[in-house]
C-alpha cells in the first residue's frame, strides 16, 4: 500500500496522461494583530492560510524546512536540511493535528535532511528518508529506529569518478518496492523490489525524452481511471515527465514552473512549485488553480534569491519557495518551504 493511501477518495474518473512558529491554529483564527488570516484560492479550493504553523520547543529553530508526510492518526512530521549557525539536534520534527510539539529525532541526518513520506506496510507504517549530504536513503519506523539503509546502486556502473550520489525523494511502487530520484547528484532514477536489491537505472542529464535535469521528485500517479505510471518533477527543465513502471517515457505536462514534489488525493495532484505558488492539477493533468500565484511577487522573490533569508519581505497569503507539500485526511494541505529559517504553512481548506 502507498503512504497516503488512507487520504485518497473512491471516486472514479478516467483520463490518459496529457503531453502538455505560533500555536496551535484553527479556522477563522486572527494573527497577533487581530487581522483573519487571508484566503487564497477559489471556489472549491479555497484555503486559509495560516503562516507559521507548529509550536517548536523553546530549545529548536527551524533550518532550511525540505519535506513533509502525515501518517494515518494525522501526525504531521517535517523534515529539516539542518543548515544554519547552530547545527539542529534532530532533523524531524513531529507535531499533532493542532501544532503541538510531539517528538523529534534524525540528529545523524544533518545537514541533509531532504524527503520524508510514508508508506503502510501490514499493519504498520514506515519513514523512507532522502539524505543528501550522505548519500543514503532510509527506512525507519515512526519513532525514528532504523531497519535499513542503502547507498548508490553499484550495479548499473553509473557512478563512477566524479559522478555524485545525491537522493533527494522517492515513490512507492505497487508491489512494494519503491523509486530513488537522484535529484541533486547524477539525475538518474533508480528502482529498487521490496526488499530494497535494485533492479534497474534510467535517465541521466539532458533534455531530451527520457532524460532529465535535477529530477527533484517522483509519485506513483495511481489516481482512478488513469494508467498507474511514474510522475517525475523535473525540476530544472520546468516540466513533469511521465514514465511507465519499467522507466519507459511517456509524456510531458508543462504548465509548471521549478516543481519540486508531490502529493494526491482523489482525482487532484498536488505540485509544490519552488517559484513561489503551489498547485493543482485536475485527473487530465490541467491546472486546476495555482495557489499564491502573482508574477510581480516571483519576480521578486527571484531576483538573487534574497527574500528567502529576509522574514521582513515575506507576505501573507503568498508563498516563497514551496519545497514540499501534502495533504491531510480532511483535504486540509501543508506546505514547507526553502527558506533559511524554514517555514510551515496549513493551508486549511474551506467547506
Amino acid at each position: 500500500m502507498r503512504r497516503r493511501d488512507f487520504l485518497r477518495s473512491t471516486t472514479a474518473a478516467g483520463a490518459a496522461i496529457v503531453t502538455a512558529s505560533t500555536g496551535p491554529f484553527f479556522l477563522n483564527a486572527s494573527d497577533k494583530a487581530g487581522a483573519k488570516y487571508p484566503i487564497i484560492g477559489e471556489g472549491e479550493h479555497r484555503y486559509e492560510c495560516i503562516h507559521g504553523w507548529g509550536k517548536l520547543p523553546d530549545n529548536f529553530q527551524w533550518q532550511t524546512t525540505h519535506g513533509v508526510t502525515v501518517d494515518e492518526n494525522g501526525l504531521v512530521y517535517i523534515k529539516q536540511q539542518g543548515h544554519g549557525d547552530k547545527p539542529a539536534s534532530d532533523t524531524i520534527l513531529v507535531f499533532d493535528p493542532a501544532g503541538k510539539f510531539v517528538r523529534s529525532f534524525g540528529k545523524g541526518y544533518h545537514p541533509g535532511g531532504h524527503g520524508i513520506d510514508i508508506r503502510k506496510e501490514g499493519s504498520e507504517e514506515f519513514l523512507y528518508l532522502c539524505d543528501i549530504a550522505h548519500g543514503q536513503v532510509i527506512k525507519a519506523d515512526l519513532m525514528g529506529k532504523e531497519v535499513w539503509k542503502i547507498g548508490f546502486p553499484k550495479e548499473p556502473g553509473v557512478y563512477g569518478k566524479g559522478k555524485a550520489y545525491k537522493p533527494t525523494n522517492l515513490a512507492f511502487a505497487p508491489d512494494g518496492g519503491f523509486y530513488v530520484a537522484d535529484g541533486y547528484g547524477s539525475n538518474y532514477i533508480h528502482q529498487y523490489d521490496k526488499d530494497a536489491k535494485w533492479i534497474r537505472t534510467w535517465g541521466g542529464g539532458g533534455k531530451d525524452p527520457g532524460k532529465m535535469q535535477t529530477p527533484h521528485g517522483i509519485w506513483l500517479d495511481n489516481r482512478p481511471g488513469r494508467e498507474t505510471s511514474l510522475v517525475v518533477a523535473d525540476r530544472a527543465n520546468a516540466r513533469l515527465q511521465y514514465f511507465t513502471l519499467d522507466g519507459k517515457h511517456l509524456g510531458f505536462v508543462t504548465d509548471v514552473l521549478f516543481p519540486a514534489h508531490f502529493d494526491i488525493r482523489g482525482e487532484i495532484l498536488l505540485v509544490p512549485d519552488l517559484h513561489a505558488r503551489v498547485s493543482l492539477f485536475d485527473k487530465e493533468n490541467k491546472p486546476i488553480i495555482h495557489l499564491g500565484d502573482d508574477p510581480l511577487w516571483r519576480k521578486e522573490v527571484l531576483a538573487g534569491f534574497k527574500v528567502r533569508a529576509d522574514e521582513s519581505r515575506w507576505k501573507p497569503g503568498k508563498f516563497v519557495h514551496p519545497h514540499d507539500a501534502c495533504f491531510d485526511k480532511d483535504g486540509n494541505i501543508f506546505v514547507v518551504e526553502w527558506v533559511q529559517t524554514g517555514r510551515v504553512t496549513l493551508l486549511k481548506k474551506l467547506a
